[in-house]
């Protein structure tokens, strides 16, 4: 039997990600999102949605630019903080000890030690509610080469040791259980 809830945000897990933005060394700035993900793959778009009185959302939205840097168990610490804190009180690149390093295609800065940067190009921002939805271009991807297999050119996940958010808690994710395609692949 199942019980009837209140309507709300419970499609979990999701990405616990690092978005990275700001023009200048002096207006950079970290916020962590789970409200984030793939909306199209060609052209490839993504989102992430910011709450209106957020410093990340003034910055994005007169940049018109981000980067969602990919965040791993060594960087759980740095992730939660950096949701927590205010740019507005902090630096949380230096009180994170975190490294900016330029974006080769949007004006913004990546977090060199996160295995994954996606930088994006805003193409529009839909107010929501508590939140506004920015749409972006994909328009680059940095990957960290010691992830990279040698013999396929992909890039390792598991090795990478990327974490999840789900309902107010951080995991690591777990053990491959298929790839897409598994359950109907013809057998060898």
């Amino acid at each position: 039997m199942k019980i009837q809830w209140k309507p709300g945000t419970l499609i979990y897990p999701l990405p616990a990600l690092m978005v990275s933005s700001g023009a200048t060394e002096e207006e950079y700035n970290i916020f962590t999102a789970s409200w984030t993900g793939t909306i199209c793959s060609d052209p490839a778009m993504c989102y992430v949605s910011i709450r209106k009185s957020r410093l990340s959302h003034e910055i994005i939205s007169r940049t018109r630019c981000f980067v969602l840097n990919l965040t791993t168990e060594e960087l759980a610490k740095a992730t939660d903080w950096c949701g927590v804190r205010s740019g507005r009180d902090y630096d949380k690149f230096k009180e994170m000890k975190l490294t900016p390093a330029k974006a080769l295609m949007v004006n913004a800065p990546i977090i060199a030690e996160s295995p994954i940067n996606i930088e994006c190009e805003v193409c529009e921002i839909k107010e929501l509610g508590s939140h506004d939805m920015f749409i972006a271009n994909v328009v680059n991807i940095q990957a960290d080469e010691k992830y990279i297999n040698p013999e396929t050119g992909a890039f390792d996940m598991e090795a990478a040791n990327l974490m999840a958010y789900s309902h107010g808690h951080y995991y690591k994710l777990g053990q491959e259980i298929g790839k897409f395609g598994w359950s109907v692949q013809k057998k060898k």
